[in-house]
């Protein structure tokens, strides 16, 4: 019945009601959750709905929350969840309410086709995403201060994360499949906001 969507939808409502808006910046990013990869169940196999990715040298079994915040208050207004494997930018639009100019996020949403898709889901937005270093083109000096700048702002996302898996303890999946974790992990991001929100709903 998709009562994660809707508890976050009317916790959004309270929070606007609050006086916590949701401005034309947002910040976007990505994390893993991670599933039991081991075999050793009824079922005799691991979770269909659930793959592994490679992050830095080190591989992760599992399921990606993704998510879109406001630049300013932290609260986060869109989630999406998908498996592991499924890159960082290919939800990128389902992040945006429609309304940025500017979005903030790591050089995993930059490029053309993020740019393009930024465009098609806010005609007014301008892209703050880090910029990428490429082979035999490092970045300049200056280009790594810009990056340093953006990331003050695109660490606000990280705290999110901190309340959904140290606070609310969803380090690892509760469930098998996509949708009863999406459930949950919408119902803990309503509790986050409200805890992010603390100060001014108080």
């Amino acid at each position: 019945h998709q009562l994660g969507e809707a508890l976050m939808g009317r916790v959004q409502k309270c929070l606007t009601a609050s006086g916590v808006k949701i401005g034309n910046g947002t910040i976007v990013d990505a994390t893993i959750i991670a599933a039991p990869s081991s075999t050793k169940n009824k079922q005799k196999k691991r979770d269909p709905e659930m793959h592994q990715t490679k992050k830095g040298n080190q591989w992760y079994f599992g399921m990606k929350l993704h998510i879109g915040a406001d630049s300013r208050s932290g609260v986060v207004h869109s989630a999406e969840v998908t498996a592991a494997n499924t890159h960082d930018s290919q939800v990128l639009p389902e992040l945006m309410h429609g309304k940025e100019r500017r979005l903030y996020g790591d050089s995993a949403y930059r490029g053309e086709k993020q740019k393009a898709a930024m465009r098609e889901a806010a005609p007014e937005v301008k892209d703050f995403t880090n910029e990428r270093a490429h082979r035999n083109r490092p970045l300049s000096k200056r280009q790594k201060q810009t990056n340093t700048t953006k990331s003050s702002v695109r660490s606000k996302v990280e705290y999110v994360f901190l309340v959904i898996k140290k606070l609310w303890g969803f380090g690892k999946v509760r469930y098998r499949g996509l949708a009863k974790n999406k459930n949950r992990l919408l119902t803990s991001l309503a509790l986050a906001n409200l805890f992010i929100a603390r100060e001014r709903l108080c």
